[in-house]
């Protein structure tokens, strides 16, 4: 039996805490917070409750093998998975509006060509084949199995199949989520559509690559899962799962320095200068690991480097808390995309918020969100700069961006302003203190191409008996990359370098 501590309480750490613990070692995590899900928070005020992070589970099978493999009660004896249908509403620049269905292709074909005129629904399903082509080849290595040593292979290869374009006397291929909009796509409501994945996970589409195409995919194919009570009892589902495997949870433990003997690592230093000794340590966010090192490098030579956290985008999230009953055909995910789609890319490039975000609405039919029928919580989302490239403490800009984001929303919910009785508006200095993450920046999903700016650092370290977990680390952000984050490090410990992934 290892003793194994475990640096923060994020849903990869706790992924791998579990792991641990059921393989017999005893486990330690220590949290610098004083609770445990890392982003995966929930706000309450007078009978509302809103989640302030993920507000939908992509891909549930992740978190239903973590508690297969955990103990005897599977996910759904602890939390209740609802399917979402339709998956989510779009209200486009020019008023159109469409409902995709969820998990269903033929559906979606449908839908689309209904709403947006014939034709589009089959663009549509014709880029979500190639979509799949991409998600096929990019799986194992992306989600399933430790970063490959020789990662260059998937820097350099573009994993999804683009369509010829021509262009004067040239023919073309899309490299990035923009040209598959402009060539493949041809229309501007799809165009939006695309982005619009790229857009919640922070990425640029006109430098985001082509293989992104598997964000929208896994949508289509796993479809779109809510938890009821919010997404916080999936956290809480997981964080028992540990106490049940007799994982320690310390919290409001500062960790101030990775303890090293014989060229290992071998323990914690904390604030207030008390020490864990441990055989193994489990890091989560590696650049602000480098920082308890000492000077130590943390990978070696040719290795994916740690991105700084502060380079990522944020999020601002405006919970609301309304009067007046949600109305009955109300879906639960709407996508109101901004009316200037080439200025809202600007806060890429220039670190400002968007004057007219593309701002996406939760509105769950869930009674343990509300305090009553006669009142409704509903949450807005939208991609930001980070608190490093942007000054979300300045007098009114958290209140002035919300405001937006409000006249935005109400071109999907009418009269949003006359129902709300008060709102909590989130910025990225919330992220910060909530995950430590520089700046409130919120990881991306591994991707393949480009270069190989948007893979992660691998979960084993240059320092024998130290690895990374969670957004940060290979594979990256999301809820489900959080999970098989988990099941990778576990895996490397429990059966060494020559574990493989799942099978």
């Amino acid at each position: 039996m290892a003793r194994i501590a475990v640096i923060g309480a994020g849903m990869g750490a706790m992924a791998a805490a579990a792991r641990l613990a059921v393989a017999g070692h005893r486990v330690a995590v220590y949290e610098r917070t004083e609770t445990y899900g890392g982003a995966v928070r929930r706000f309450e005020r007078d009978g509302f409750r809103f989640d302030t992070g993920p507000g939908l589970l992509p891909l549930p099978a992740v978190y239903r093998d973590l508690f297969v493999k955990t103990g005897k009660e599977p996910l759904e004896d602890c939390v209740e998975l609802v399917q979402v249908d339709p998956s989510s509403r779009h209200v486009f620049a020019d008023g159109t509006e469409v409902s995709l269905p969820n998990a269903s292709r033929a559906g979606v074909v449908a839908a689309l060509d209904a709403a947006l005129g014939s034709g589009a629904g089959q663009r549509w399903g014709d880029f979500l084949v190639r979509a799949r082509e991409a998600w096929d080849r990019t799986r194992r290595p992306l989600l399933e199995e430790p970063l490959w040593p020789n990662w260059s292979v998937l820097a350099e290869r573009e994993p999804y199949p683009s369509v010829p374009h021509k262009r004067l006397l040239r023919t073309r291929r899309a490299g990035t989520l923009a040209e598959i909009g402009a060539w493949e796509l041809r229309d501007p409501r799809l165009t939006a559509l695309l982005e619009s994945h790229a857009l919640a996970y922070g990425l640029d589409p006109s430098v985001t690559p082509a293989s992104a195409a598997v964000l929208p995919y896994l949508e289509h194919a796993f479809g779109t899962w809510y938890v009821r009570g919010g997404m916080r009892e999936l956290a809480r589902a997981v964080y028992e799962r540990c106490i049940d495997r007799k994982v320690e949870f310390h919290f409001g433990a500062e960790v101030t320095g990775v303890l090293e003997k014989g060229g290992r690592a071998a323990g914690l230093e904390f604030e207030d200068g008390r020490v864990a000794e441990a055989d193994t340590v489990v890091g989560s966010g590696p650049w602000r690991l480098s920082g308890l090192l000492r000077g130590r490098e943390l990978y070696g030579a040719g290795a994916v480097a740690p991105h700084p956290e502060g380079t990522a985008t944020g999020r601002v999230v405006v919970c609301l808390a309304l009067r007046g009953a949600r109305a009955a055909d109300a879906t639960h995910r709407t996508v109101v995309h901004g009316t200037a789609p080439q200025a809202e890319l600007d806060l890429f490039a220039r670190g400002v918020p968007p004057e007219d975000p593309t701002v996406r609405i939760d509105r769950p039919d869930d009674p343990a969100l509300r305090p009553d029928d006669a009142h409704e919580s509903v949450v807005l989302t939208a991609t930001v700069p980070s608190q490093t490239r942007y000054d979300w403490t300045a007098a009114g800009a958290a209140d002035a961006f919300a405001d937006r984001m409000v006249a935005a929303a109400e071109r999907a919910i009418p009269g949003l302003r006359e129902r709300t009785l008060w709102r909590e508006v989130r910025t990225p200095v919330h992220t910060r203190e909530e995950t430590g993450a520089e700046g409130g920046g919120v990881p991306a999903p591994a991707l393949a191409s480009a270069e190989g700016t948007l893979l992660h650092p691998s979960n084993g370290t240059a320092i024998p008996g130290l690895f990374t977990v969670g957004g940060w680390s290979h594979p990256g952000g999301g809820l489900p990359h959080a999970g098989m984050s988990g099941a990778l490090v576990a895996g490397l410990i429990v059966e060494g370098p020559e574990f493989r992934g799942s099978q």
